[in-house]
C-alpha cells in the first residue's frame, strides 16, 4: 500500500484534524534508513487502515522545512504519531524496525 504524501499545507487537514491517529513519516531519498524500512512501513499501514492513518512528509524539500522544524524534527528517520490534533508519540533514529514501530503502533491503538 502506496502511502500518501502530504506537505506542510496539507498537514493540519490530513493530520491534526483526521478522525484517528496518524503516524507521520518523516523521510527524505538520501536517507538510506528511511528506504529500507518504507517497504515495512506500507505494510503496517495496510494491517492497521481501519484504525490508523499513515502518511509521509519529504523532509528533504525547501517547502516542508518548516514542517519538520515546527515539530522538531531534527534527524531521520523520524515517525511521529498524532491524536486529537496532538503528537502522542515519537520514534527516531537509525535502529528503528518494523518490531519498534509495530510496538509503537500497539501502544497509540490500545
Amino acid at each position: 500500500m502506496a502511502l500518501d504524501e502530504i506537505t506542510g499545507e496539507t498537514f493540519d487537514d490530513e493530520v491534526l484534524q483526521a478522525d484517528k491517529p496518524v503516524l507521520v513519516d518523516f523521510w527524505g531519498p538520501r536517507c538510506q534508513p528511511c528506504i529500507a524500512l518504507m517497504p515495512a512501513l506500507e505494510e503496517l499501514a495496510e494491517e492497521h487502515v481501519v484504525a490508523l492513518k499513515v502518511v509521509k512528509v519529504d523532509a528533504s524539500i525547501r517547502p516542508n522545512w518548516k514542517l519538520s522544524g515546527d515539530h522538531k524534527v531534527l534527524g531521520l528517520p523520524a515517525y511521529l504519531f498524532f491524536k486529537d490534533g496532538a503528537e502522542i508519540k515519537r520514534v527516531t533514529g537509525n535502529g528503528i524496525t518494523k518490531q519498534i514501530l509495530e510496538e509503537a503502533i500497539g501502544e497509540v491503538l490500545n
